[in-house]
């Protein structure tokens, strides 16, 4: 696995709980019309241009639907793909195809507009140095994999969740009383609990920078809607002493120029919120 959210037992629990959603006790129109002993075969049809992902989960979406299917991959995840390419095929239990069809379909083709959508802004900033984040922008319960699709395109991934990074954003440091109160309140936090997790605080001007600076006991300070001068500013300023983080109203037109100021990792929302699925479709042949 790519990340140490991508366990089996993750995975499988997501794949039952849509196959749940979606058939319940029994998917009835596939029962109804196919005979319980027919075999067919499908073939993963490619209709748009752009970065396949989530061949891997289909593997375990057939394999959770029915283990006697069998599947012979073509492509992987990662692969550039064009209108007619084929993905793989599908052998098996007519009914149990068509089952798992839509559940397959509806994640492929999400994380492929995913994918494809990264590596675009991967590209955008290629040779700078500075990484690409996603963020905790996305459809719950589908984190996990929109995530991954992330990874495929060729993006990092920031914290999953609320429990495996603390990070303290505006409203986190206005409630504590200013980010100094934060951190140390942070700190005393941790020491209770006898846990270690990085910590990175939201800085919204170059003051604010200054505070963290002189607070300390952080790994990342995040320059939140900075402009690009002010960016390579809090950059110098901070030296290398801590990692830097870019994020906030960064466009594919200024995130170039972003990059050039040094900034270690650029976070972008839109990789998971803002972008749309290609067209894969699921064909007997």
């Amino acid at each position: 696995m790519k990340a140490p959210y991508l366990t089996p037992d993750a995975i499988k629990a997501f794949i039952r709980q849509a196959l749940q959603e979606d058939v319940a006790d029994g998917d009835h129109s596939s029962l109804a019309s196919i005979p319980a002993d027919a075999t067919n075969q499908a073939k993963l049809l490619v209709k748009a241009e752009g970065i396949l992902a989530g061949v891997e989960l289909a593997g375990y979406i057939f394999a959770e639907v029915d283990p006697a299917l069998k599947l012979e991959l073509r492509m992987k995840d990662g692969d550039s793909m064009k209108p007619g390419d084929i993905a793989f095929t599908v052998h098996g239990k007519a009914q149990s195809i068509l089952t798992a069809e839509r559940l397959v379909l509806n994640c492929m083709q999400r994380m492929s507009g995913i994918a494809t959508y990264t590596q675009s802004i991967v590209q955008l900033i290629e040779g700078t140095g500075a990484r690409l984040l996603d963020t905790r922008k996305t459809t719950p319960n589908f984190r996990m994999m929109e995530k991954w699709a992330v990874l495929i395109g060729g993006g990092t991934n920031h914290r999953f969740g609320l429990y495996d990074m603390i990070m303290l954003k505006d409203n986190h440091v206005d409630y504590a009383g200013g980010i100094r109160q934060a951190i140390e309140a942070t700190h005393r936090y941790l020491e209770k609990l006898g846990r270690k997790l990085k910590i990175e605080v939201e800085t919204r001007n170059l003051d604010e920078v200054r505070q963290a600076l002189e607070t300390g006991g952080i790994d990342r300070i995040m320059l939140d809607n900075f402009e690009v001068n002010k960016l390579r500013e809090a950059v110098e300023l901070i030296g290398g002493r801590y990692e830097t983080e870019a994020s906030g109203g960064i466009t594919e037109q200024t995130i170039r120029a972003v990059a050039e100021t040094g900034v270690n990792f650029i976070s972008v929302g839109a990789l998971t919120h803002s972008n749309r699925s290609l067209d894969l479709s699921l064909k007997a042949f």
